[in-house]
């Protein structure tokens, strides 16, 4: 029996990056029995660094690729084969000599959840844990009342800080909570076509190096509808120049008749003002919806939006 191929697969330290890992690899293991996946953990600068409490300050600190920098270092010195990212933590621009997989299917639950309280439960003032400008900033504009707590890290010590008193909720992405088997925790899911997620929330990305043998291996997996969607949210994303630091939600869908609906918001960050935009297109043209959503939310004056945040 001929030996088997060793691929290495790189994620973060984090108990939800090994579960992502785990969702890649079960079903591969099963399509590729000749193939030996074995998991490396990398750990990242904004893993480390557990002092900044928001996404802003560990970005920009760190040049705007604080999950994933150090796991596409490894990818390019041949530490490992493919990387299992959080796709939304991944920034839209891509290293030389690497690439994306076709998005793993189907895609998890874009939705952020709300845990300890609801919307309308949730008292006058008060205090909800997030690290993230985008539902900082959601959150202000449906209820200008609260206060927002900085908090990030591991989903575990979030829901924590509930039970300690620190806050009253914590705003959080579904699909974590779902793939830790802590989703008894949610309080409320959050529609995502008001409360619009970030830009590939819920699906997984699986980067490889261009040419390599685990992008011949894995080339033919992934799921099409999903990967539609997220390209055309990360090309939007792109197109606006911003990232996990900034406040852009998007969320793509599929429609009857091989089209695909994209909804797109800027929103300032103390939630006083938010732009959005719509446009169907076709499924197969995921990028130039991506930019005609975002061209609207421009001429909605979403660059001043974004300018402001950035200065």
């Amino acid at each position: 029996m001929a030996d088997k191929i060793v691929v290495l697969v790189g994620s973060r330290a984090s108990a939800l990056a090994k579960a992502q890992v785990r969702e890649v690899l079960t079903p591969l293991r099963r399509q590729l029995p000749h193939v030996d996946f074995r998991h490396r953990v990398i750990l990242e600068g904004g893993d480390r660094d557990r002092r900044t409490p928001t996404l802003a300050e560990v970005a920009k600190s760190s040049g705007g690729s604080a999950f994933s920098s150090s796991q596409e270092a490894a990818l390019l010195a041949g530490e490992v084969d493919v990387i299992v990212h959080s796709l939304k933590d991944l920034p839209t621009t891509m290293p030389a000599g690497l690439m994306l997989l076709t998005t793993p299917g189907p895609r998890a639950d874009v939705r952020d959840a709300l845990c300890g309280h609801s919307l309308d439960s949730l008292p006058h003032g008060a205090r909800v844990g997030t690290g993230a400008p985008r539902r900082v900033a959601q959150l202000l504009a449906l209820r200008p009342d609260l206060i927002l707590v900085p908090i990030r890290g591991n989903v575990g010590p979030r829901l924590a800080r509930i039970k300690t008193g620190t806050v009253d909720a914590v705003l959080l992405a579904a699909a974590g909570l779902q793939r830790l088997s802590l989703d008894e925790h949610v309080t409320q899911y959050l529609d995502a076509r008001m409360f619009l997620p970030s830009p590939g929330q819920g699906a997984l990305g699986i980067q490889v190096r261009e040419g390599s043998e685990a992008a011949r291996l894995l080339g033919h997996t992934g799921d099409a509808a999903a990967d539609a969607a997220v390209r055309a949210e990360r090309s939007l994303l792109a197109e606006l120049h911003g990232g996990c630091s900034v406040p852009v939600g998007a969320y793509a869908r599929p429609e009857p008749g091989g089209q695909l609906h994209l909804s797109g918001a800027v929103t300032a960050l103390d939630g006083t003002r938010q732009v959005t935009a719509n446009a169907s297109g076709p499924v197969g043209e995921p990028e130039k919806l991506g930019r005609t959503v975002a061209d609207a939310l421009r001429a909605k004056g979403a660059e001043h939006i974004l300018a402001a945040i950035r200065t």
